[in-house]
């Protein structure tokens, strides 16, 4: 499963972050590294981009960004 594909209210735990160099760097600084829970807390109207609750901030990102991790859904 990708970070793309969460729905509104689901979480996950990011298990394999893999994206072009350019914007791995930039996922790296907001916190998406293996093992960090991220909840997707919105969605835009056209599906594109969704905001992510990330280690307490929430960022949006598109599915360009999103769609190169690989992610395990996390049941509560």
């Amino acid at each position: 499963m990708n970070l793309c594909e969460l729905k509104k209210g689901q979480k996950c735990i990011i298990y394999e972050p893999q994206a072009p160099e350019n914007i791995n760097r930039r996922l790296m600084d907001i916190g998406l590294v293996d093992n960090t829970v991220v909840e997707c807390v919105e969605i835009s109207p056209f599906g594109d981009p969704k905001a992510f609750l990330i280690r307490g901030a929430v960022i949006a990102l598109r599915k360009d960004e999103s769609q190169n991790i690989t992610v395990k859904e996390l049941i509560v």
